[in-house]
């Protein structure tokens, strides 16, 4: 094989090699970003009877059955404070006068540990407008009382929305 020959497959295959990483490179910085799963706020969990549901676990959606505009914003950053984790914040679907707890289930021990945290608060059958314990803050509502609780004992077995993370 002659040199200008053996230069001549030398070139084109460098050309080859170049034009081939060109393509790789290109389809590789046009390709759109993976996108992350998002990671659920809570997930369902046994809680076994005489187990300690603590404030850390439990995720509150709170809602405005108000005419006060910020209401249930101010309450989830103060359960928020006291540990609860925050879930959904918005105005719910229906006023209401009193603090309501909107649960099927009125022994769950998230939804009584989370009623502690309010006066006069009643559990009321309401379809789950929001992830965790939902809570509708209604006209009369003042303030958390300041006692807080943290942490209840469950007297049955139950089922809650954990916080994802918490032990």
């Amino acid at each position: 094989m002659s040199g200008a020959l053996r230069s001549a497959l030398t070139l084109a295959t460098l050309g080859l090699i170049v034009v081939v990483a060109t393509l790789w490179g290109w389809s590789a910085f046009t390709e759109p970003f993976p996108e992350d799963e998002p990671v659920p706020i809570c997930e369902n969990a046994t809680v076994a009877a005489g187990s300690e549901v603590r404030r850390d676990q439990v995720v509150v959606s709170v809602f405005n059955g108000s005419g006060r505009s910020g209401l249930a914003g101010a309450t989830s950053a103060q359960l928020e404070e006291r540990g609860f984790v925050a879930g959904d914040v918005g105005d719910s679907p229906q006023p209401a006068a009193t603090t309501q707890i909107w649960s099927f289930d009125p022994t769950n021990p998230a939804v009584q540990l989370v009623k502690k945290q309010f006066k006069g608060a009643e559990v009321v059958p309401g379809d789950p407008i929001g992830v965790g314990i939902v809570v509708v803050v209604g006209e009369k509502f003042t303030s958390l009382r300041k006692k807080q609780v943290e942490s209840v004992v469950a007297k049955s077995d139950a089922s809650i929305c954990k916080a994802t993370g918490s032990e």
